[in-house]
């Protein structure tokens, strides 16, 4: 799937309903604490989480993310591109991570 498709997918689900920045920060802290529970792996989580779950909460931060980018009024690909840029300038220039 390309970037596009995925953001008219998420339109579909979601709505053309524009969430603002702070309104994505929490949600995005919501798949950040379900993500947090499953690598701190307590003994009261270790039955709960499974690999299906942790697929399913970076997804969740995938998809939406591309959504988010837009809504923000920001084109999802260019944001995308200058990660990479930023990634591969900081990987070049940092040995060790």
């Amino acid at each position: 799937m390309d970037i596009n498709t995925l953001l008219h997918e998420g339109r579909t689900i979601w709505g053309n309903q524009k969430l603002t920045l702070s309104e994505i920060i929490i949600r995005l802290n919501v798949s950040t604490g379900d993500l947090s529970r499953i690598a701190r792996n307590s003994n009261k989580d270790q039955a709960a989480f499974t690999q299906e779950d942790l697929e399913r909460e970076l997804g969740n931060i995938i998809f939406s993310t591309i959504r988010w980018c837009d809504d923000l009024g920001l084109d999802p690909k260019t944001c995308i591109e200058r990660a990479i840029e930023c990634q591969e300038r900081f990987a070049k220039q940092n040995s060790s991570r």
